[in-house]
């Protein structure tokens, strides 16, 4: 073979060689075109499995919500053993809420966890709340009244129609030394003894620019309706729910506390558990500093853990912006913590 004949025969050689590179690449181009179309459809397939499931989960948590919510407001007025009933209806909803979460927890974000968490404490701690309210473990009723009626208790109650002493109310014909309170009273300084309130439930409501030093370890403390006013309590073996406070100070250790409708309200506090507020503006938080003889007696019989307080540690219903303080609510600076609880400053 000729030195051309062979220079023809590696030049076409090379010619295959490269037309079977470029069929290869080809085939590979192709090959990932087709991989790469088939993720984008499992994807879309994937993200429209995922959006089923969220607004499935979306439907079903909201439309069991408001049918929890729709029990807890029918139980207003409702005669005890239908209160009774349904509030066992909602209780056994909300555990199969909560279960419905649990299991719903690998597809959902984290935002739409945390909303959907929240709005079931939420549910939760109306559900305590109903309860609290409307099946108390003991029937009671509150007698509120200024110094000025207490002068006339004695001949009231021995009057022929066996009328009740001025300022006191009743409540499902409950005896009134089952709770103790103060109601409409303006711009006067009002006391209990640990004798009045101890293991009692107390209801201070529609209070305006008064003091009130309550000594002694209530079982649950109401405020309602306060306007400028200076409250001190001893612990409260349970609850504290204060609602449409405003321009106060107040001070107690409880167990748990429930704030709503309140603004501008400096709160001195011990709790156990966690503080809640709801609809709230303005709401300051310190430690509890209030001091009176026999404080550490009272500790003892509310059951209280001296040594556990979480008061910095509160939940803003109203706000669910994670890694961001709430604005509703702050800690007041040690400078500015009130010291002086003498009654007449």
């Amino acid at each position: 073979m000729d030195a051309a004949s062979e220079v023809e025969q590696e030049n076409g050689f090379a010619g295959k060689r490269g037309a079977a590179k470029i069929q290869e690449r080809l085939q590979k181009r192709h090959q990932a075109r087709t991989d790469d179309s088939d993720r984008r459809k499992e994807t879309k397939e994937n993200h429209s499995v995922a959006e089923e499931k969220l607004e499935y989960f979306s439907s079903t948590f909201n439309t069991e919500r408001a049918s929890i919510e729709q029990l807890l407001s029918s139980c207003s007025g409702a005669e005890r053993g239908v209160v009774s009933q349904r509030l066992e209806e909602a209780t056994a909803k909300t555990a199969q809420l909560k279960k419905f979460l649990n299991d719903s927890v690998l597809f959902l974000t984290q935002y739409e966890l945390r909303q959907a968490q929240a709005a079931l404490q939420k549910l939760q701690t109306s559900l305590a709340e109903t309860r609290e309210e409307a099946l108390p473990k003991k029937k009671f009723a509150f007698r509120a009244r200024s110094k000025a009626a207490d002068k006339v208790a004695s001949s009231a109650s021995d009057s022929p129609d066996g009328a009740t002493a001025a300022g006191t109310v009743k409540v499902d014909g409950a005896a009134a030394s089952e709770q103790c309170g103060f109601s409409n009273i303006d711009s006067e300084f009002l006391t209990k003894t640990s004798e009045e309130i101890q293991n009692r439930d107390v209801l201070l409501t529609h209070l305006t620019n008064c003091k009130v030093r309550l000594f002694g370890s209530p079982s649950t403390l109401h405020l309602k309706h306060i306007d400028s006013c200076e409250i001190l309590c001893g612990p409260v073996s349970r609850s504290v729910f204060v609602d449409h406070c405003r321009n106060s100070t107040l001070a107690f250790p409880c167990q748990q506390l429930r704030t709503h409708n309140t603004t501008d309200t400096q709160v001195y506090l011990h709790v156990t558990s966690r503080a809640i507020i709801e609809d709230c503006h303005g709401v300051s938080f310190a430690p509890f500093s209030w001091s009176y003889p026999n404080l550490e007696e009272d500790f003892n019989v509310s059951g209280l853990d001296r040594g556990r307080n979480n008061w910095s540690q509160v939940d803003d219903f109203n706000w669910l912006a994670a890694g961001t303080p709430s604005p509703n609510w702050s800690v007041i600076t040690e400078a500015d913590r009130k010291t002086n609880w003498d009654p007449k400053n």
